[in-house]
């Protein structure tokens, strides 16, 4: 067999690999950010007592907001909701509705391109989204900060963890943490060199080791998306003291992992943990 003829058939396998990887690489923030874009509704249709606010970057994005009041006897906290990679604030709802049920006042956030906001999301988008959040609360709502809890759902434990790094909260509340973005990406696609490829890091372990808050870290021991052992491994990162809440069989959208008991009852722990401690 001539040796063009194997050359051939290897040169047109590289060129399809390259061209899988370029696009890729070049689509990457796609298949990372699922916005739902569409824009939710007025708050007040979705949650008793919620009201729009706005919430204005540093980059001159206004980015819509929901405010929810305590729907019974106040604790007099309130907890900063940041979201996962998919959908947007209309979906996270019974969150906010369950959150209130137990006292606390949230504000439920919409990154830049999720739930009819300006923009497209990244991860230096989406820090300068939470600060905004944690602006508005500060700023506007009067709320102090030793009366915050930042409450992070997958993704959104890494914007949560990296706004702690500049402004600490009350205490931390991290849903289904991954350890950094690459890590979970390379669960999915193990045949790419991710962790050259990556645009983003949320280096979720690797801030976690200097914030001192109460934690919680609440995940399933089913997760098909983040596995179990990385959100195990930031709660070990953490510096401050660690609660762990592990929610059997529980898949990384299941509903128990959004509003279930054993999710808001480790909110209210740590809630108790930030009261014994002031």
């Amino acid at each position: 067999m001539k040796a063009s003829s194997l050359v051939r058939p290897a040169l047109i396998v590289l060129l399809v690999i390259v061209v899988l990887v370029t696009a890729l690489w070049l689509l990457q923030r796609r298949l990372i950010f699922l916005p739902d874009t569409a824009h939710p509704g007025p708050a007040a249709e979705a949650i008793s007592g919620g009201r729009d606010v706005t919430l204005h970057t540093a980059d001159g994005l206004a980015l819509t907001a929901w405010l929810v009041p305590p729907a019974g006897p106040s604790r007099d906290m309130t907890v900063l909701v940041a979201g996962g990679n998919a959908g947007n604030r209309g979906g996270r709802a019974p969150v906010a509705r369950a959150l209130a049920a137990r006292g606390f006042a949230v504000l439920l956030l919409d990154y830049r391109g999720y739930g009819g906001n300006p923009g497209s999301p990244s991860e230096a988008g989406l820090a300068l989204d939470v600060r905004a959040a944690y602006r508005h609360l500060v700023n506007e709502a009067k709320v102090r900060p030793d009366r915050i809890i930042y409450f992070g759902e997958s993704l959104g434990c890494a914007v949560v963890t990296g706004l702690a790094v500049e402004h600490p909260p009350a205490g931390l509340l991290l849903r289904s943490p991954f350890t950094d973005l690459a890590a979970t990406a390379a669960e999915h696609y193990p045949f790419l060199p991710v962790r050259l490829m990556l645009w983003d890091r949320f280096p979720v372990a690797e801030q976690i080791a200097g914030i001192t808050v109460p934690t919680a870290v609440v995940y399933g021991t089913e997760d098909s998306i983040v596995p179990a052992e990385q959100s195990l491994a930031v709660a070990k990162a953490a510096a401050g003291a660690v609660e762990i809440t592990p929610v059997e069989g529980a898949d990384h959208n299941d509903a128990v992992l959004f509003e279930g008991d054993e999710l808001m009852a480790a909110v209210d722990r740590l809630a108790d943990r930030i009261e014994g401690e002031s």
